[in-house]
């Protein structure tokens, strides 16, 4: 089985060379192997020269490089990779160390053990580490898994959360539109209405990032996630 790990990076040359390390360290449980996928959204940065210098370093590697020759948004570096995903089953690594890879096989467990279709790892349960940071953000993202979860019956607890493990083929199978940050609401509001769909979540990690730090999204994001839940949400 292979795990097809897509990584959308833009600016990230500060870290991105220490994700790449920690994601080929990581020993997947059996019977999976991994496969990495960069894509480069047109960074003005050293990200570019961070990647590629990690490549040639480590030839042996199943690392695959893409770029985007224009910023189009983390949502079009995920389409992109999608695409070129080869996975039996396809996880989003942001380039930025909020997330810990190594804890991809806290995912993996439902789909092994023959539950799951489809497994998210929440930021607001369990009990592993999370960063204290912004309030507002907390409540922020808490409003938009409610609403969120009002149109898709479910009951997640952290709609926006990056790690989100999918079945290739049922990914594959969406028409996915969204350029941005609104390809989760999207994503989520489109996976839940295929017929049968087994979905679950697991508690993760979070070492978020200060805006000093690189982080990125921002308010006029939030709006356009609430946009996306009424939309998607009622079908479009």
């Amino acid at each position: 089985m292979l795990l097809s790990v897509i990584v959308p990076a833009y600016n990230e040359e500060k870290t991105i060379q220490r994700v790449l390390s920690r994601l080929e360290s990581i020993q997947l449980l059996s019977p999976f192997e991994k496969e990495i996928i960069v894509i480069n959204d047109c960074s003005k940065d050293q990200t570019e020269r961070a990647v590629t210098e990690f490549q040639s370093l480590h030839p042996n590697l199943d690392l695959t490089y893409l770029k985007h020759e224009v910023n189009q948004g983390k949502g079009a570096a995920l389409h992109t990779g999608f695409r070129a995903a080869k996975g039996d089953y396809i996880i989003v690594q942001d380039a930025d160390l909020e997330y810990d890879p190594e804890e991809f096989n806290l995912l993996l467990k439902p789909i092994i053990n023959g539950y799951a279709d489809v497994v998210y790892g929440s930021r607001f349960m369990g009990g592993r580490p999370h960063r204290i940071l912004f309030f507002w953000h907390s409540i922020g993202n808490k409003m938009l898994t409610f609403a969120s979860n009002m149109f898709t019956n479910l009951n997640l607890t952290d709609m926006e959360t990056c790690y989100k493990l999918f079945r290739a083929d049922l990914l594959k199978g969406l028409k996915l539109e969204e350029k941005r940050f609104g390809f989760e609401p999207e994503v989520t509001a489109k996976i839940s209405r295929i017929k049968g769909i087994r979905i679950y979540e697991v508690g993760v990690s979070y070492y978020g990032r200060t805006y000093e730090e690189g982080k990125k999204i921002n308010w006029k994001d939030g709006f356009r996630a609430i946009y996306c839940i009424l939309k998607y949400g009622l079908g479009g």
